[in-house]
């Protein structure tokens, strides 16, 4: 500071606050377990979410400021504090580092490590304390690792207060982490404070804006200073000699804008201005020169060496280094230091070796000030002074989005490198941007075709749309190495499938497996072909693919990962055509490597997704191998917890693990697995495959269990109704939606239902009666009024369950047919369904076959062997939480039902 010049008063944007100090007050000391007075009590978990709400200039950071200044002078309280801004915008985590490194710095690098655990390497890269791994981060596994970071902190034994200044400035990634966040702030003793400027909420997260504007959210709101706290302002710095015509204009100009006030009364003070009426006059112009058009001529009125030494740190932005602005405006160190003292005498920067704006109106000003071409040359020079200076490539690339197309190819190279540690730290968003802008550049015409792949790679996981347009441009040009060439073939056709394209996924690699020599590529590609069509509800010339790959599969001995997957997908053919279970485990089996999955086929291999290993589990699961369909997917949630994939992958697997429970008869479990495998994909949003199966397995779990009501309120939730998911789920969908309409009541509809279903299934040659039971459903609905037609349904299932040969499959079927029979025929088959049931591992069924075998027999008069029949599917129903098979054997037993149970099918 030199000559006359004054700071501003810092209370000064307080003035008129009492009302949102008090909000301030109450939060912090609530959390701190302060009450009213100040008065001591005991810590709680008064935490929350805090949010003010305002134009630029009216005070929010100072009210942040006020609050962090509380929160320290808790002794229990802990802060942390980051801030948006608009020129780092697109660094990805920018935010959360913020918030996070001083902490983090602070510890040791064994108890860094030991508060993530086995989040340390999932999260460390994003919080910028452990280098990127070459791959690509699951966002999902990043976010809920920052949870972790958070959540350790706030149970650390002290209370965790977490301020945000201009939040609408936050990077995507920052910002989405915290948007998902918010909803945990009622389980932790951590309050969260945010300033945003409402007409600026970003478009890049809508669920931002959905948080601050929900109903029951009530941001507190800045309104601009009354005439007489402008008054009290003035006189507060220029004395009471200040007369009411003076003060009055002060408002005027000003509109009573906190900062713009502030800073026209520090100018006045400059230039000793006897604050009467005769110079009221003269505040207009005055306060022009404080923002926009004013601003930057008074910039310009310093001289070309701090105009140009502002230029600069504008386009650095935020923490800006002093010796890289001096670079970037050409300067030697004698004239930058000249040039940063004006600027902080005029009160445009503060700081020293790390220089900021002294409000970020200013900085946007300076910024917009800079003329288009110098400006976009300023931020390329930035790109490369930042990268000699170590400060990484997506600090560069953030310069180097700015940059004018120029056919350069070291600006491809950087933005291509910048892309891969945004996958690498969980921010594909920020990654497309850097590749998008590279294929703009445009990069040399032989890199273009890899340059749509790596495009295309970083869009799967969250636009498949846009992933489809990239990889398919990028197969229509040269330059792809035939190994890129397969890959790019196999991502497009996931990306056709995730967006619900099974006929686009299945026609893209037949088409490049028949342009493919012969090989693993080839093979590859063929493999991925059957596997779309296999699944497709309305799979055209089914038979015939059914044919086709049995054909293929008999000559293959699984020497690679392209055989084993033809393997395991004619095992998964065969077992929903219900072909002999041996056989089919035998393909299964003959695809693994000593029973576990071979290198290169597991859970979070790239090259070829979790499909496969999720169609071994599955086959298993259906045939009675319950231990080794467990095992499979037990390593799944683990495979996926470690690699920090909890997104769809881990959905998935938790789903999966729910069927295989579901089918071994533990339906608690079960629920509560498939609960939370929904829950997981609830948070990626609507209408995907994942949803389908999730929905479907728990309606069947709580149907089972008899909570008829709970299974439509999941079916409603989910919108669980036509038109059904393109591809093959578990259980069949129009079968299971036949059987939730017969448990309430709707025959009629539910007949409808399960004849279009079984027509589907018969032409397909799909007849797995475990998977899709449509017949013994459909017989049950037409026993009275169509005896005959049942009793052949009924018939031509149990056939098949037959052939398909699992003491679960034979067991079942005679259960469900013998509903149909006379008593003494009834009674034999429901005999052999216990005794086939008895040696199989899903308890459910066999506690089913018990309870119905024990009516029939107290039918037939046999009480006491009924009673001894229903006290062991009593004993096994309690064992599976079959609360419906529990009610209607208690009632048989003439003991009394657990209340709200209803019987089940």
């Amino acid at each position: 500071m030199s000559g006359h010049q004054r700071e501003p008063n810092p209370s000064a944007a307080l003035f008129e606050r009492e009302r949102e100090l008090a909000v301030v007050e109450q939060a912090v000391h609530g959390l701190c377990g302060r009450g009213p007075h100040g008065k001591d009590r005991e810590p709680g978990r008064d935490g929350g979410l805090l949010l003010f709400s305002g134009e630029a200039g009216l005070g929010k950071t100072a009210l942040l400021n006020e609050a962090r200044r509380m929160a320290a002078e808790c002794a229990c309280c802990t802060v942390l504090f980051g801030r948006g801004s608009k020129s780092a915008e697109q660094v990805p985590f920018n935010v959360v580092r913020q918030l996070l490194q001083p902490t983090l710095a602070a510890m040791t690098p064994a108890a860094r490590q030991e508060m993530l655990g086995g989040w340390y390497d999932i999260a460390g890269p994003a919080l910028g304390i452990v280098p990127p791994i070459e791959r690509q981060a699951d966002p999902q596994g990043v976010r809920d690792g920052l949870d972790w970071v958070i959540t350790q902190l706030a149970q650390g034994g002290r209370r965790l207060v977490v301020v945000i200044d201009d939040a609408h400035w936050c990077d995507p990634e920052s910002l989405g982490w915290l948007t998902s966040f918010a909803v945990r702030l009622g389980e932790l003793p951590l309050l969260l404070v945010l300033a945003y400027r409402p007409e600026e909420l970003p478009s890049h997260t809508p669920a931002f804006r959905t948080l601050v504007e929900a109903r029951g959210v009530r941001p507190v709101e800045l309104r601009a200073l009354t005439p007489e706290a402008v008054a009290g302002l003035v006189r507060e710095a220029l004395g009471q000699k200040a007369d009411d015509p003076f003060c009055r204009e002060v408002w005027a100009v000003t509109g009573g804008n906190p900062y713009d006030t502030v800073e026209l009364i520090a100018k006045a003070q400059d230039r000793d201005m006897n604050p009467v009426e005769e110079s009221a006059v003269l505040l207009r112009d005055l306060g022009a020169a404080a923002r926009g058009k004013g601003l930057v001529a008074r910039l310009e009125q310093m001289g070309p060496s701090a105009t140009r030494f502002a230029w600069a740190a504008a386009v650095l932005g935020t923490e800006i280094d002093a010796k890289l602005v001096t670079g970037l405006a050409g300067m030697g160190p004698s004239e930058a230091a000249v040039a940063a003292d004006r600027l902080r005498e005029a009160r445009i920067l503060t700081g020293s070796s790390t220089l900021e704006f002294a409000h970020p109106l200013i900085a946007t000003a300076v910024y917009r000030a800079i003329p288009a071409a110098t400006r976009t040359a300023m931020h390329g020079q930035a790109a490369w002074l930042s990268a000699d200076a170590g400060q990484g490539v997506a600090v560069s690339a953030r310069h180097l989005l700015e940059v004018h197309p120029d056919q350069d190819p070291d600006v491809v190279s950087q933005l291509r490198a910048a892309a891969r540690e945004h996958l690498a730290v969980g921010a594909p968003d920020a990654a497309r941007r850097c590749l998008e802008r590279a294929l703009q550049e445009p990069p040399p015409e032989e890199e273009k075709a890899t340059l749509l792949y790596e495009l295309g790679c970083a869009t799967l996981l969250t636009s498949p749309k846009t992933t489809v347009n990239h990889l398919r441009n990028a197969l229509e040009l040269p330059g792809l190495s035939e190994e890129l060439r397969v890959d790019a073939t196999y991502r497009l056709s996931q990306a056709y499938a995730h967006n619900n394209q099974l006929r686009e996924a299945a026609d893209v690699v037949a088409d490049q497996a028949s342009r493919t020599p012969s090989g693993p590529g080839r093979m590859r590609l063929q493999a991925a072909h059957y596997m779309w069509k296999g699944i497709q509800i309305e799979e055209e010339d089914a038979q015939g693919r059914s044919q086709r790959i049995a054909e293929l599969a008999c000559r293959l001995e699984g020497r690679d990962n392209a055989e084993r997957a033809l393997l395991v997908l004619r095992g998964f053919d065969g077992m929903i055509r219900a072909e002999n279970a041996l056989q089919v485990t035998e393909f299964i089996d003959r695809a693994l490597v000593e029973g576990r999955l071979a290198d290169g086929m597991g859970w979070t291999n790239t090259e070829w997704g979790f499909e496969i290993p999720s169609v071994v589990g599955i086959t298993y699961a259906y045939c009675d191998r319950l231990d080794e369909a467990q095992e499979l997917f037990d390593e799944a949630v683990r495979a996926f917890e470690i690699s920090g994939w909890s997104g769809a992958h881990l959905a998935f697997a938790h789903d999966f693990r729910g069927l295989v429970l579901r089918r071994r008869g533990d339906l608690v479990a079960a629920e509560e697995a498939l609960r939370k495998g929904l829950g997981l994909a609830d948070r990626l949003g609507p209408g995907l495959p994942i949803q389908w199966d999730g929905t479907c397995m728990l309606i069947d779990t709580l149907l089972a269990r008899g909570k008829v009501d709970e299974a439509q309120e999941v079916a409603e939730k989910n919108s669980f109704c036509p038109p059904y998911s393109p591809a093959i789920v578990l259980p069949d969908a129009a079968c299971l939606a036949g059987r939730l309409l017969l448990a309430r009541g709707r025959t009629k509809e539910a007949v409808a239902e399960l004849e279009a279903a079984g027509r589907r299934l018969e032409e397909r040659g799909r007849h797995n009666t475990l998977w899709a039971p449509w017949a013994f459903d459909l017989a049950e609905a037409l026993a009275q009024d169509e005896p005959e037609r049942a009793r052949a349904l009924s018939d031509q299932a149990l056939q098949h369950a037959n052939r398909f040969g699992t003491e679960t499959a034979v067991g079942e079927a005679l259960r469900r047919s013998a509903v149909l029979d006379a008593p003494t025929e009834r009674l034999a088959k429901l005999a052999r369904a216990v005794q086939h049931l008895r040696r199989a591992p899903c308890r459910y069924e066999f506690a089913a076959a018990l309870v119905d075998h024990g009516l029939a027999l107290r039918e037939s008069g046999r009480h006491d062997e009924a009673a001894e029949r229903l006290r062991e599917g009593l004993t096994v129903a309690e064992q599976c939480g079959a609360d419906g098979l529990v009610a209607t054997a208690r009632t048989a037993l003439g003991e009394d039902a657990p209340e709200g149970a209803g019987p089940t099918g």
